[in-house]
């Protein structure tokens, strides 16, 4: 499993904890050491590499799942998507324009998704559950866009 833009790694440690091998990428070394002290504590092995997601070359077809939460690179989707083995799954969420209503997370065009967007990012997958809306995270309302898609070939 890949998650790009782990941040602190929430993701790739709860993943790891249901089992699965997982390597987490970012470009800020203070997340992730935060995420690989709590992975220690836990006892857990999460593969931990510092890198810029920009230029970073993925391998294609190696990963069952890749997910990304609260990240968006439109240029690099494609590249993302191709991690994805045949049969694997791509898992993606992050905040769509409505977050500005709320004064908090990002504001700027290159990282907010407009309404539908993400669903045409992710073709030609199979999508398997999308969902556009507002809900409360921790205490605080969030517009987001989330997908679950499956690439068949």
């Amino acid at each position: 499993m890949l998650d790009i833009g782990c941040g602190k790694g929430r993701h790739s440690i709860a993943a790891s904890q249901l089992g699965a091998d997982v390597v987490a990428i970012d470009s800020n070394e203070e997340a992730m050491e935060t995420g690989r002290l709590i992975a220690a504590d836990k006892g857990l092995t999460v593969v931990w590499k510092c890198a810029d997601l920009k230029t970073l070359p993925l391998p294609e077809a190696s990963f069952d799942v890749v997910m990304g939460f609260n990240y968006l690179d439109r240029q690099r989707m494609e590249h993302f998507k191709r991690a994805v083995r045949p049969g694997g799954h791509f898992l993606y969420e992050t905040f769509l324009e409505d977050q500005r209503e709320f004064g908090w997370g990002p504001s700027s065009d290159d990282h907010l998704l407009k309404r539908g967007e993400l669903i045409a990012l992710v073709q030609p997958f199979e999508v398997l559950f999308a969902r556009e809306v507002v809900e409360a995270v921790d205490s605080r309302s969030a517009a987001v866009s989330s997908v679950v898609a499956l690439r068949r070939e």
